[in-house]
């Protein structure tokens, strides 16, 4: 069986480049396929298994700004030959399902969620963004006329595996579709250097877009004088660092060991965002933190109130300077095996016999 995978973008190695990677694992032998392609993702994703479309020969700042390739993305994807493979599994946030596959192929896709810019975060993505006002009645066009392709294209998939309950109620109000819930695959990462020189301290893992509510985060820090790491980069840093008072610290991506001593001398973990899933925070309980997340989307389908972290109601400064209290007051309370098992429930091994499981019961054995 030939195997092709189809990924959005592989620029950054975040949440969705490790699912990528984990399915690489069961499928080692599948090329993969990319709209854009950054050599610095070389050692997750070797370059001889790599095909990128036409459009990673543009110019580097159209690559960093893809937002505004947006009318040529489906032509790209669209432009994949996929006439060899048996089976196809897009891994897909936006464009990577709308691949077209031969009547004989099976397509699954893996979706990470249905695109939130063009459905359900539409109007809060236009406000986040501050773009010119004079641009904005175009974009919206752009946004009307791609709402239209992503629709149409979810049509050209066999079979839809979602990473969480809430995506997969996205799924069937966006595209009227239905799917099986397979939650990502979180790796137990091994801290091999501990060089760390501050403890007890509150951690965030994200990238730095104004989506994901860092702002709040630090504001709400600023007023409890709680330390606070943020390990992460993005186009939002420059704002952040400004907001931030001297109990925030800010570090870049980093390596996976690094990763994990941070997560390791971390009083606790905290997100702002609402998740189709939060695979950062679930690393975080791995080494017994419990995580203050706010109450909505995929956290609610792993953190049990009191148990392995607490929920906040609002994303607003005083709502979360209350989850802040309530952590740092049950805190000697916290079962860490409890925190610790509550996250192997996410492991590879399970992962990948529900993967395998799907492709060869459910997806007829192609």
């Amino acid at each position: 069986m030939k195997v092709a995978l189809v990924h959005d973008y592989l620029l950054n190695y975040g949440g969705a480049e490790r699912v990528l990677s984990s399915l690489r694992k069961i499928y080692p032998d599948a090329d993969i396929f990319t709209l854009l392609y950054d050599k610095r993702l070389s050692k997750y994703f070797p370059k001889e298994k790599i095909k990128v479309s036409f459009l990673d020969q543009l110019p580097s700042f159209l690559k960093k700004h893809h937002k505004f390739l947006l009318p040529i993305l489906p032509i790209a994807v669209e432009g994949f030959d996929l006439s060899d493979y048996d089976l196809v599994i897009s891994s897909s946030s936006v464009f990577a399902k709308g691949v077209v596959t031969n009547p004989g192929t099976t397509h699954i896709c893996y979706c990470h969620s249905p695109a939130r810019f063009l459905w359900d975060y539409n109007e809060r993505y236009l406000k986040d963004e501050k773009n010119n006002v004079f641009f904005k009645p175009f974009i919206k066009y752009l946004i009307h006329k791609s709402r239209i392709w992503d629709r149409s294209s979810s049509e050209r998939v066999d079979f839809w595996i979602a990473n969480s309950k809430v995506t997969q109620e996205r799924i069937k109000k966006y595209y009227k579709k239905t799917s099986v819930v397979i939650h990502p695959p979180v790796k137990h990462l091994t801290c091999k250097k501990d060089d760390i020189k501050i403890k007890d301290y509150f951690l965030v893992v994200s990238r730095l877009s104004p989506y994901k509510k860092i702002d709040i985060i630090i504001k709400a820090f600023n007023e409890t004088g709680d330390p606070l790491v943020i390990v992460g980069g993005g186009r939002d840093k420059k704002r952040l660092k400004k907001l931030a008072g001297e109990n925030v610290i800010f570090t870049d991506f980093i390596s996976d060991s690094e990763l994990a001593c941070y997560y390791k001398n971390s009083k606790a973990f905290v997100m702002a965002q609402e998740e189709d899933f939060g695979i950062a925070p679930v690393e975080a309980m791995y080494f017994g933190k419990p995580v203050l997340a706010y109450k909505k989307g995929g956290a609610e389908e792993w953190l049990t109130e009191g148990k392995n972290g607490e929920f906040f109601k609002e994303q607003t400064i005083e709502s979360l300077k209350e989850g802040i209290e309530k952590i740092n007051r049950n805190l000697p309370n916290y079962n860490r095996s409890y925190i610790r098992e509550s996250a192997e429930r996410f492991n590879f091994e399970k992962f990948k016999n529900k993967i395998e499981n799907f492709v060869n019961n459910e997806a007829n054995e192609v």
